[in-house]
């Protein structure tokens, strides 16, 4: 497969991207058929849950606030029922360390210490197809234990023995982004089914007969339907290679305002599958912002620093996932703190030590099972808080919180939630945006700024905040109303101060940025139009229907 250089077709999936080493240990004629299967059984309910995304995003600008769902009442009101126990492997999740799956990344993030590890394909990843393909030969690799080696400084990377790696749970990328390096009658595949159907197909059965399964945390569901179609999905999955029911447990992040209405439903669609519910709190910022962005001073948060996790609508959304999950026998696993250590920096990293240390003692105390972190430094502070709650015990299932009142209000109410808008808070947002997009744009996508992990997510508040602030004429703390000219002379003025280097990216990534933050129209993710126009083979415009409907 390697001797091709031109677009080629194999089980009616068109390949257009250039060959990189090995991936011919990726695509093979059996994976890549097995891949078409599953997209084919969801390829139109999938764009029918897109459109159904955009009209409901649209009923919300309207001023139709979410609210507990009615249809489904009689789930959330059924105490019978629950999800599958944990799965082997999945029993102890105490601290789980979160990365892309690149080969040094691998190798720290399996020699942590942490219980598990989210291999991320998906918002601290970029999707260039080398990182797509060497992701998953990194994956089969570390689980084949041929992942071994020397880095140019000369510094070796070897993995610990088998007994004390965490568990693997892969995170694929979410609905909305296509794969349009994989074509199925000329149309791209989504990218989330490439990811979990080549990791699956290749590595299933390898993982359980080392006693574990094919785990997986999903990103970006918005309702309980779209957990459904990643349920029928896994049924699919499973029957296709003779594997049983059950086998694949799935995670899910509730990390969209609209899923937090749904919890207990999204676990009911997945319950024979599911593990849990994860508290991804930066992506939920975003979607709050998304999705009330212009529905005027009511919806507008202060400087992105300022929206901590004690904020009471965050509190409100973190209490009731523990709530709905222990409910049900669900592990509730909390967010990742951004702080990551300086070694260079002794007062820096106490300072960062300190913050992760408070936040996650107060998941602990809130009843979380387990909790992110995302650098290695900070497995050892997460666990001493986990282990002086939890002791002996591997999780906290038998905390009910039937003290916390399931409260649909709450989750919206940002009356009580206290800081300012800021210059310094604008300048920080520009200067985060486009050094992020300029570390995605060269295939990273995981960067510390400021001592802080920024990936899509943080990336995504920073620009959106700025673009509602602008819409939303809003005033900062010295009573300047925000402007899209005043956002233009600082960008300008921020822009200037970035050092530069050869091959940096920073004049497409400023593009990019302008493009997502102070445009007419609000683009739902940056990096559909990033995507489109520099990582893909045939550049591209992003469609309308893609930068709306996702």
């Amino acid at each position: 497969m390697n001797s091709f250089t031109d677009n080629f077709t194999i089980n009616g999936i068109t390949l257009t991207a250039q060959p990189i080493s090995r991936q011919n240990e990726v695509l093979t004629h059996d994976a890549l058929e097995f891949v078409g299967k599953l997209h084919r059984a969801v390829a139109e309910r999938r764009q029918e849950l897109m459109q159904a995304r955009h009209a409901r995003r649209n009923a919300i600008s309207s001023g139709q606030d979410p609210r507990f769902l009615p249809q489904t009442e009689g789930i959330r009101n059924d105490p019978s029922w629950r999800v599958a126990p944990p799965a082997p492997g999945l029993e102890d999740r105490r601290v789980e360390i979160t990365g892309p799956v690149d080969k040094k990344m691998t190798i720290n993030a399996l020699n942590s210490g942490a219980k598990v590890w989210l291999a991320d394909m998906e918002d601290s990843s970029t999707p260039t197809w080398r990182n797509v393909i060497q992701g998953q030969l990194n994956l089969t690799d570390a689980l084949e234990r041929r992942i071994d080696f020397t880095s140019p400084e000369g510094k070796e990377y070897k993995l610990r023995p088998a007994e004390e790696l965490p568990t693997i749970v892969v995170r694929p990328r979410g609905w909305h982004l296509p794969e349009k390096h994989l074509l199925i009658d000329g149309k791209p595949i989504a990218g989330g089914i490439v990811d979990f159907g080549l990791y699956f197909f290749h590595n299933a059965r390898r993982l359980l007969a080392q006693g574990k399964g094919p785990y997986f945390y999903l990103p970006k569901i918005e309702n309980h339907l779209e957990a459904r179609l990643w349920n029928d999905i896994f049924i699919l999955a499973q029957d296709l290679l003779g594997i049983p029911q059950g086998t694949i447990r799935a995670t899910v992040l509730i990390e969209t305002i609209t899923a937090a209405f749904e919890m207990e439903e999204i676990l009911y669609e997945l319950r024979d599958h599911a593990s849990g519910l994860n508290a991804g709190r930066w992506d939920y910022i975003f979607s709050l912002i998304k999705n009330f962005r212009i529905r005027g001073p009511r919806f507008v948060l202060p400087d992105r620093g300022q929206v901590t996790m004690t904020q009471p609508f965050m509190r409100a959304y973190t209490e009731q996932l523990v709530r709905a999950c222990h409910r049900r026998g669900a592990m509730a696993i909390g967010g990742m703190a951004a702080a990551v250590p300086n070694r260079k920096d002794e007062a820096a990293n106490t300072a960062s030590f300190e913050k992760v240390r408070a936040d996650k003692t107060r998941e602990a105390n809130d009843g979380f099972d387990g909790s992110w972190v995302a650098h290695p430094d900070l497995v050892p502070v997460a666990r001493e808080v986990f282990d002086a709650v939890l002791g002996d015990k591997p999780n906290q299932l038998d905390r009910s919180r039937e003290d916390v009142t399931p409260d649909d209000r709450a989750l919206i109410d940002l009356s009580t939630t206290e800081g300012n808008i800021t210059e310094s808070g604008i300048r920080l947002n520009i200067e985060v945006g486009i050094r992020y997009i300029e570390s995605w744009l060269r295939g990273n996508g995981a960067v510390a700024i400021h001592n802080l992990m920024e990936d899509a997510a943080t990336a995504e508040i920073s620009r959106s905040q700025l673009w509602q602030w602008i819409h939303a004429h809003a005033i900062t703390e010295h009573g300047d109303i925000i402007s899209r000219e005043w956002v233009q002379d600082m960008l300008d003025e921020e822009f200037a101060r970035l050092e530069r280097f050869d091959g940096d990216r920073f004049a497409d990534a400023r593009s990019i940025f302008e493009e997502v933050t102070l445009t007419e129209e609000f683009p739902t993710f940056l990096t559909i139009p990033a995507y489109a126009r520099f990582l893909t083979e045939a550049k591209e415009e992003a469609t309308q229907e893609e930068l709306v409907a996702a």
